[in-house]
């Protein structure tokens, strides 16, 4: 592997680290507010905590690879 290729997947791994990381925290943290609420709707109290942090870190992974694979593509072109 070359050392631009080395460099677009390690761009590529820390953004969808921190995707990762941003959108499960987030998740994690609006299904906590929910609960806390002064009033809680059936919404709330139907949802799977897990599932919904799951699905944060997954739209954060996928939101991570793609803005480093759109900064890629930008320096690419400008070159």
């Amino acid at each position: 592997m070359d050392r631009k290729a080395k460099r677009l997947l390690l761009l590529i791994v820390s953004c969808s680290a921190a995707g990762v990381i941003l959108g499960g925290t987030a998740s994690w943290a609006e299904s906590k507010q929910c609960l806390k609420a002064a009033n809680v709707t059936s919404e709330c109290l139907t949802q799977d905590p897990v599932t919904n942090t799951l699905q944060g870190i997954s739209t954060g992974f996928i939101a991570g690879a793609g803005a480093a694979i759109g900064a890629a593509w930008q320096l690419r072109h400008e070159d």
